[in-house]
């Protein structure tokens, strides 16, 4: 890096380059509509060309998305060159109807499972009851996946403390539990405060966590909504945030512009902190994904021009 390049913010020296393609995956709902379903595939189609490490439908609350998941799933599985990762969660089922969709997954070639412990119905954030005959959390969950099959386990983390936790110490610890059970891989929820973070992926690190964990980034274009996400999952937003959409109520465009831009110097600053792993939350939509993608350097394989005919 030149004298000239210190200068410059983070987005920008992305562009100069020297940090190495970091692997990205992409998030999808499965679509209620069929409105939402042709929406969602288009943002598939955009996204698919930038070779991401693997894409993840949710499961709703409750298990509410059960049949709509696994559908989504196996068709990115039979349709695409893409490797499709199922979300998957304790809540409202037995351990037998967990496992048959295990083997269900397993039997249609799907090898990526997002071990999730789940909310209950209709209630995000809302207080955990185990089923007497289902699984009592996801480390139960990853080690029931892997006597299915052998299976690439990816399970959740939260960026700083979860809200039901005592503190960061029994985060960590129930992480390796996760790990010891067999899961290979964390994502993370979706956070904004980068230096919470990093302090926060210094500890976990030190602890001898080893496995790769990859920042969930959620590039948000309607604040009010964001917050009311953020809230009942503990995720503090900081008041930069609010300052930066404050009076944009009735301005989509200006919020897109700003959530590019929140984005793309979060990947950037993390970029050049040496991670090497992003999961983006797309809320079906690749626009934004898509442009954050550029930033860090993940583009789609360059298709030769023909050449212009001679005058």
């Amino acid at each position: 890096m030149t004298p000239s390049d210190t200068a410059l913010g983070p987005v920008a020296r992305a562009g100069v380059g020297g940090t190495p393609r970091p692997n990205v995956s992409f998030e999808f709902s499965p679509p209620k509509t069929p409105e939402a379903e042709a929406a969602l595939w288009e943002a598939i189609g955009r996204l698919a060309p930038l070779n991401p490490s693997f894409v993840s439908v949710t499961y709703g609350a409750g298990g509410s998305t059960r049949d709509r998941t696994h559908r989504t799933v196996l068709r990115m599985a039979e349709e695409t060159d893409l490797k499709p990762a199922a979300h998957l969660t304790c809540v409202e089922a037995s351990r037998e109807d967990v496992n048959e969709v295990i083997r269900d997954y397993w039997h249609a070639g799907i090898r990526h499972i997002v071990a999730l412990r789940g909310d209950p119905p209709g209630q995000i954030g809302g207080a955990y009851a185990p089923r007497p005959d289902g699984y009592n959390n996801a480390t139960e969950l990853t080690a029931a996946i892997r006597a299915v099959g052998d299976f690439e386990v990816s399970v959740g983390l939260y960026p700083h403390v979860h809200p039901e936790s005592p503190g960061i110490e029994h985060d960590i610890d129930v992480l390796k539990a996760k790990i010891d059970a067999g899961a290979t891989r964390a994502i993370t929820q979706f956070f904004f405060d980068i230096d919470g973070f990093l302090r926060f992926m210094d500890r976990v690190r030190k602890a001898g966590v080893s496995i790769p964990v990859s920042p969930g980034i959620m590039p948000v274009t309607n604040y009010k909504a964001l917050k009311k996400m953020a809230g009942p999952i503990g995720i503090q937003l900081p008041q930069w945030l609010a300052n930066l959409f404050e009076g944009l109520e009735n301005d989509p465009e200006t919020r897109r512009l700003i959530a590019a831009s929140v984005a793309s110097e979060m990947c950037a600053r993390l970029a050049e902190e040496g991670f090497g792993d992003f999961h983006f939350y797309t809320l079906n939509r690749a626009d934004l994904t898509y442009a954050i993608c550029r930033v860090l350097g993940v583009r789609e394989p360059m298709t030769s021009e023909p050449k212009e005919a001679a005058a």
